[in-house]
């Protein structure tokens, strides 16, 4: 061996264990970045406003009233059913409830606009009682009608593991009960409304 090449072999070696090193690591990272990918969460949307933004007046008691359009992504796997909420938490005598649905298909994505105020809706969906904050005596979606001030307006989803056994006109409690221990994941909307006078 000659003394140029008593120089580069050892050159030579050193290059091929880092240079197999770092290809090894680049290896492991990327096994690392895709094992155990992180599932995507659940988010809710709609057409008519974005989140923390204004709700048009037709959704509201100024305006047709109609209970907005709503789409929503990332449902765990497993999920049964679907359940809504629509709540005010800045009334002045509590978490005003607007709105309360469960046993939306397992297999939904979506809800249409104005959805009727009737016990039980098309896709096998069931209503509960709403305006008001313990109690309700309106079925079906009732829009935001703040006294004075902006409000915010909570629409929470629910995925569920279950079908709920729950009669229609069941109040936000028994809903919430019902629910407990059944919620795989839940998703919320947040939307503004202060009325003009």
């Amino acid at each position: 061996m000659t003394p140029r090449n008593s120089i580069l072999m050892p050159v030579l070696g050193l290059a091929l264990l880092f240079g197999g090193a770092a290809e090894g690591a680049a290896v492991v990272k990327k096994k690392k970045k895709t094992k155990g990918a992180t599932p995507m969460a659940m988010t809710l949307t709609s057409p008519s406003f974005a989140h923390n933004a204004k709700i048009p007046s037709r959704h509201t008691c100024d305006g047709e009233d109609l209970s907005p359009a709503f789409a929503w992504s990332g449902a765990p796997k497993g999920a049964k059913s679907f359940a809504i909420i629509n709540d005010d938490p800045d009334a002045s005598s509590g978490a005003w409830v607007h709105w309360i649905l469960w046993n939306i298909p397992g297999d939904t994505t979506s809800l249409g606009e104005n959805l009727p105020r009737s016990e039980t809706l098309p896709n096998g969906a069931v209503q509960g009682l709403c305006w008001g904050v313990d109690d309700g005596d309106r079925v079906g979606y009732w829009g935001p009608c703040p006294p004075s001030g902006t409000h915010r307006y909570f629409f929470k989803l629910y995925a569920l593991d279950t079908v709920l056994k729950l009669p229609a006109r069941t109040l936000k409690a028994g809903l919430e009960a019902a629910m407990k221990g059944h919620i795989l994941s839940e998703a919320t909307l947040i939307g503004l409304y202060s009325r003009s006078r």
